[in-house]
């Protein structure tokens, strides 16, 4: 067996050549991209034979760029809010009464679009929280403890009330559906409910309501909220599920009513989700069946959604027009919300005398303010700091590094 020459070259040092090489490679290929681009950017008739020229050599890079400026466009195309000029609206809506009316059992998706009325933050929206962070744009706080059932939920609830809703499922951990009167039997709230807090140690698991956001102190993978269970002394926990977890608790959650009722459903309407986490859950889609005995879907949304190609209907309008189009269609009066009779007062647990200072939220308050019990009267008064903690999850909270990064 022949040895291989010795070169005289130490391993180290031609480790260091290749790594080298590979820095002056890519350093060529960024170089190439600046000079395609720019001479992308200029009318054909403007441009010189040598820059004619290098678009012909560099045709693969030139391809790319191409492809980039495409999907940049389709980006920014399903970004973009559409509305449906109102004769076309209010055509859709006596479609969708037709179905609602038709259907045996009616399924309701909702997301983040049914809160906005109640200046509760979307994700994906122009506005919305993620659009915001990947912007590098600072989150605008919003005080949760004054926001209200919005028409949207009052429609839902009266729906419910008059059997053409079975079930609601639901991305939005604001509680709002709760408030709104829905029971909690024919609710889903797949991401957690932020007024509720529960201790997994008891057999079964013991729920405590609040008056307050519970997610102060709690964020990705960590979900103690500093208060213990009054029954076994353990650690409370919040209910919120974040992007990259998995939700395991019975309640609020109720993933099983979810599939149940997706079973079941011969028509889905989802209203203010963009779809894109939803899509992922394939047993609310009955994906195994034939596309002929899946459920008729309907979509209200004003962006683009990932099932827009599989909906009956699509219609682009904010969901408490199309709601009050709806009603009217079916003849339903809309419900007003009502603080004296919201079911959290009657549902939440206060706190014990040694608990009152475990929070900084403020509380829900009921019209004559008798609810406020354990909180300091004093602290009330306070001016509210920003709202931030486990109800905005990892992105909220990896947006405010960047934001310290970019300030350092």
């Amino acid at each position: 067996m022949e040895e291989e020459p010795d070169t005289g070259i130490s391993p180290r040092a031609e480790r260091k050549a290749q790594e080298k090489a590979k820095i002056l490679q890519r350093e060529s290929e960024r170089k190439i991209l600046r000079l395609v681009g720019r001479v992308l950017k200029k009318p054909e008739a403007e441009r010189s034979q040598e820059e004619a020229a290098a678009l012909l050599q560099h045709r693969d890079t030139v391809d790319e760029l191409c492809q980039r400026q495409v999907r940049r466009k389709e980006l920014k195309r399903k970004q973009e809010e559409v509305f449906d000029d109102t004769d076309e609206l209010k055509s859709k809506v006596k479609q969708l009464a037709v179905a609602v009316r038709q259907a045996n059992h009616l399924v309701v998706y909702t997301g983040a679009g049914i809160s906005t009325a109640a200046s509760i933050p979307d994700y994906r929206g122009p506005n919305g929280v993620w659009t915001q962070l990947q912007k590098g744009r600072a989150i605008s706080s919003s005080d949760l403890s004054k926001a209200e059932p919005t028409l949207t939920h009052m429609c839902i609830r009266i729906l419910h009330k008059e059997k053409l809703v079975k079930h609601v499922v639901s991305q939005n951990c604001d509680g709002l559906h709760l408030r709104s009167g829905l029971p909690r039997h024919a609710l889903s709230e797949l991401h957690g409910n932020m007024f509720i807090e529960v201790c997994t140690s008891c057999s079964p698991v013991r729920e405590y309501v609040r008056l307050f956001d519970v997610t102060e102190r709690t964020s990705l993978h960590r979900h103690a909220t500093g208060r213990r269970c009054s029954h076994c002394g353990d650690e409370l926990r919040d209910t919120i599920v974040h992007f990259g977890e998995r939700g395991t608790l019975e309640q609020p959650l109720n993933w099983k009513g979810a599939v149940e009722a997706a079973k079941m459903a011969d028509v889905i309407l989802c209203l203010g989700s963009s779809l894109k986490v939803l899509k992922k859950y394939s047993c609310l889609w009955s994906m195994n069946r034939p596309a002929s005995k899946r459920p008729k879907l309907y979509i209200v949304n004003l962006q683009w959604t990932p099932k827009d190609d599989l909906a009956v209907l699509k219609i682009h309008g904010k969901c408490d027009d199309v709601m009050s189009l709806l009603m009217k269609e079916l003849n339903i009066e809309i419900p007003a919300y009502d603080r004296d009779e919201d079911p959290i007062f009657s549902l939440a647990t206060l706190l014990r005398p040694e608990e009152a200072k475990s929070h900084s939220r403020e509380l829900i308050a009921s019209c004559d303010g008798l609810d406020d019990e354990s909180a300091d009267p004093e602290e009330q008064k306070e001016e509210p700091t920003s709202v931030q903690g486990g109800w905005f999850g990892r992105g909220c909270r990896k947006g405010r590094k960047k934001q310290k990064k970019k300030v350092a």
